[in-house]
């Protein structure tokens, strides 16, 4: 039995405490992600860093040494505290102005932080947070490749049409009712709005754009798409498509995801000879024969097709046929083959 009188064992905020005093005058970067740090009194922060990673915290304000990182090019505040008094003395940091990642995804932004000084900013999130208008995003550097604006509460495209260099735009989870100032986003090759309020696809014929995700809105149609000719991948679950259309012209399309609409058959993808992956579950589907007839161009490609909960998966024999359909199937519905 341990002695009373025994002083107490060292707490573990000592250790933690420790931990983070080591030499780091020549450190370039610098993780520091769940250390729960409430601030950075006790981290030194050599100027010789290019990355500062400070995910999982608990901070409310920011550090005015980061200020002073000139080198600084990738800095991630993602879940903290920070709201949008807090964040405001970035737009003053001009010793930052090589910048080119900025992370503030998860925090307590109720509006588009000022990071203008940014001239060469990259990669900009501020995902999760409480944002209703994307206004101040007319600041955002024109160099912007990657926008991540997903979870908030957003309820219009604006303030973007001049990030000309865009490739990955993040839009998922807010109230969008429309697709709009998309046209010049020639170079953009991602866009997700999954889980909004989208009624109708309004691509602008985006050329370039290799992955879609429109899930969970409200669209009745698929008509829109035809453009997009070097499409790779296009999520359109949880719709209410009757009718697949519209993607004869899709020749590159090897994901297909229209799982949980109103389909009462499959149509128009008998061209897409590169097709790997067909989501057809919840649908209306009657007919095993017409599903094969429809992925005639592909049946040698396809590895995973999902059919379940369709009145067509109800047939006997049902996996046994549609491995005789797709000599290369590696999954259908929950099944997997070797």
């Amino acid at each position: 039995m341990q002695n009373q009188t025994e002083p107490p064992p060292e707490t573990n905020s000592d250790k933690d405490d420790q931990a983070i005093e080591f030499d780091l005058s020549s450190t370039t970067a610098l993780d520091l992600t769940s250390f729960q740090l409430h601030d950075l009194d006790s981290v030194e922060l050599p100027s010789s860093l290019t990355e500062l990673d400070l995910t999982a915290n608990r901070l409310s304000k920011l550090d005015p040494r980061i200020a002073n990182l000139i080198n600084l090019r990738k800095l991630s505040f993602q879940q903290n505290l920070i709201d949008d008094a807090a964040i405001e003395s970035i737009s003053s940091w001009d010793s930052l102005s090589g910048l080119e990642e900025l992370v503030l995804r998860d925090n307590k932004l109720m509006k588009v932080p000022d990071v203008s000084l940014f001239k060469k900013l990259l990669v900009f999130d501020v995902s999760f947070n409480e944002i209703t208008s994307l206004q101040g995003m007319s600041k955002v550097s024109s160099t912007l490749k990657e926008l991540y604006v997903s979870k908030n509460e957003v309820t219009k495209m604006e303030e973007i049409d001049h990030l000309h260099e865009l490739q990955i735009l993040e839009l998922g989870s807010n109230r969008l009712r429309v697709m709009e100032n998309l046209q010049n986003f020639t170079k953009l090759e991602e866009l997700w709005l999954g889980r909004n309020r989208i009624k109708a696809i309004n691509l602008c014929g985006l050329k370039c754009i290799k992955k879609i995700s429109l899930q969970s809105n409200r669209l009745t149609s698929m008509i829109g798409l035809e453009e997009c000719v070097a499409l790779e991948e296009l999520y359109l679950s949880h719709n209410g498509i009757s009718k697949m259309e519209g993607l004869s012209t899709l020749v590159n399309l090897r994901v297909l995801d229209v799982s949980s609409n109103k389909l009462t058959s499959v149509n128009d993808i008998q061209n897409l000879t590169r097709l790997e992956d067909l989501w057809l579950n919840d649908n209306q589907i009657e007919s095993l024969e017409s599903v094969a007839e429809a992925v005639s161009g592909s049946r040698e490609k396809l590895t995973t097709v999902y059919l379940e909960n369709n009145p067509c998966a109800k047939s006997p024999n049902y996996q046994a046929t549609l491995r005789q359909i797709f000599p290369n199937i590696e999954q259908i519905d929950s099944s997997i083959f070797a």
